[in-house]
């Protein structure tokens, strides 16, 4: 009989051996497909580091994601630089980014520091967007050279699942140091964590620095997945769609963001070939979630099977 611990850590295991056997049975499309999951559920659960775990109201997660993505693919378009110094910048462009649009929000709290960084984030696409000399505009980067490692189908893969495998890895030592404790009595009670001295403002914006760096990592793995980049990737659309993901799968969980992920994008994927209204059927899954699954997905199958959740939900949500 395993503890509750010990199943988590059973489960996960067994997620890891399906994975790495992957291009072993199934074909290309499908391989595409799981890496295009993983990139998206690494983008949802760096959205949950700050939403579900810090209790910041983060509208233009997304702008870190193309940002990353950008600087990753400018280099390796534009430069003669090695293709590793290219995929070490983008995370730490998107840091930077996140560090400056949250030196500038985070004084702010709640819905108004959501809206501010909505506004922040559309400048940064519009820029993108109109930048036709630069970045493409609206066009976009095509073509994007890749190492021969990494320039096959099962080379992207397994880098992706390398690299996506050792970020949630450090995500998970985050959320469950001390740093990450003192995060979640700050989501909880953010007046009673500054009165007993913890610098609030000061733990948001190092929180806000660390989910933008690992949404840059998504960005990277996702031109190295697609071989392009384009505006979309940083459009407000594409937030809200990374906020559902979270809420779908369970954001006072930590593996509920990428559960969610996997979820919308097979719906996408799969429904999208013989409707274009995909998103009708979305809805319909969101309604019944609303109605019957309101701690998400995996919130309830927590409940159920008494898996250990690694962060407890606030008592009063």
């Amino acid at each position: 009989m395993l503890f509750p611990g010990q199943k988590s850590i059973a489960l996960v295991l067994g997620f890891v051996i399906v994975l790495l056997c992957a291009p072993l049975f199934f074909t290309r499309f499908y391989i595409y497909l799981i890496a295009l999951i993983l990139v998206t559920g690494l983008l949802a659960m760096s959205l949950n580091m700050v939403l579900g775990h810090g209790g910041m109201f983060q509208f233009h997660h997304a702008v870190f994601y193309g940002t990353g993505a950008y600087a990753c693919a400018l280099m390796l378009h534009k430069t003669a630089l090695p293709a590793g110094l290219a995929f070490i910048a983008g995370p730490f462009v998107a840091a930077i980014l996140a560090l400056i649009m949250g030196i500038i929000c985070v004084r702010l709290s709640k819905l108004y520091f959501g809206m501010l960084q909505l506004s922040l984030g559309s400048l940064v696409w519009a820029l993108v967007f109109r930048w036709y000399s630069f970045t493409g505009g609206d066009d976009g980067i095509h073509g994007i050279p890749m190492p021969s490692i990494i320039a096959s189908i099962n080379g992207s893969y397994y880098f992706t699942l390398i690299i996506c495998g050792v970020s949630l890895f450090f995500m998970y030592r985050v959320v469950n140091s001390p740093f990450g404790r003192v995060f979640e009595a700050i989501r909880d009670n953010p007046e009673r964590s500054e009165g007993i001295g913890i610098n609030v403002r000061r733990h948001q914006l190092v929180g806000q620095v660390i989910a933008g760096f690992f949404a840059g990592v998504a960005g990277v793995l996702f031109v190295t997945v697609e071989g392009s980049v384009f505006p979309d990737l940083m459009f407000w659309t594409l937030s809200l769609e990374i906020l559902i993901m979270c809420l779908l799968g369970g954001w006072f969980t930590f593996w509920g963001p990428m559960l969610g992920a996997a979820i919308i994008v097979t719906l996408r994927t799969v429904v999208g070939v013989y409707t274009e209204y995909w998103t009708s059927v979305l809805a319909v899954v969101l309604m019944l979630l609303i109605f019957y699954l309101p701690q998400g997905v995996l919130g309830y199958f927590e409940e159920i099977f008494q898996i250990k959740n690694i962060m407890p939900a606030p008592k009063d949500r």
